[in-house]
């Protein structure tokens, strides 16, 4: 499947089909040792399948987050998918719950005192409902009075907004509307 240290159409076809068939992502090394491939030629051939499908405007894509790589829908065909599978009910989010789950992406590792402070209510039942869709995932405990929990964001985060990884967020200047309300958001998260 490989030849000089590059790959064939038939190692990279083979490689699509291995990532479809994963029902979660799939680590670099694992796809070596699968394919028989150094770990650099699978990096390399996942960006020309990622770059292929883009460049088609394919409806599906890669996700790439640290070391795996994972195939899923593109953005833009989210909603005939959500259709297909009778989610658009019930993946809405409400704008607290996006207004905290902002939070979290941009200040993470970020506790529920801190986004307390920043929202100026009590966040926990938003919380707890991220907790549970799974687009939030406790990371540890703040070396501060109390312990409190740190939150930060999970993959199927990434997944639900159609991002490869955190540094496809846009910058927080652009992010968040600038208004009254929420100037005083942008400079407390800036801090």
């Amino acid at each position: 499947m490989e030849e000089n240290g590059k790959y064939t159409q038939e190692s990279l076809t083979s490689l699509e089909a291995v990532l479809f068939a994963a029902a979660s992502p799939v680590s670099y090394s694992r796809l070596s040792e699968v394919m028989g491939l150094k770990i650099g030629l699978i990096h390399e051939m996942c960006q020309a399948l990622s770059n292929d499908y883009e460049r088609r405007g394919a409806g599906i894509r890669m996700q790439f987050l640290d070391a795996q790589v994972q195939l899923t829908t593109a953005p833009e065909a989210s909603s005939a998918v959500e259709t297909f599978l009778g989610l658009e009910a019930t993946q809405k989010l409400s704008r607290a719950a996006l207004e905290t789950l902002t939070i979290v992406a941009y200040r993470q590792p970020v506790s529920r005192p801190a986004i307390d402070s920043i929202r100026g209510v009590n966040s926990e039942y938003i919380l707890r409902g991220l907790l549970s869709r799974g687009l939030i995932e406790e990371t540890g405990r703040a070396d501060s009075p109390g312990r409190p929990i740190l939150y930060g964001t999970t993959q199927d985060f990434l997944l639900y907004f159609g991002l490869s990884s955190l540094s496809d967020l846009p910058p927080y200047e652009t992010a968040v509307p600038e208004d009254n309300e929420t100037e005083t958001e942008m400079s407390i998260l800036k801090e």
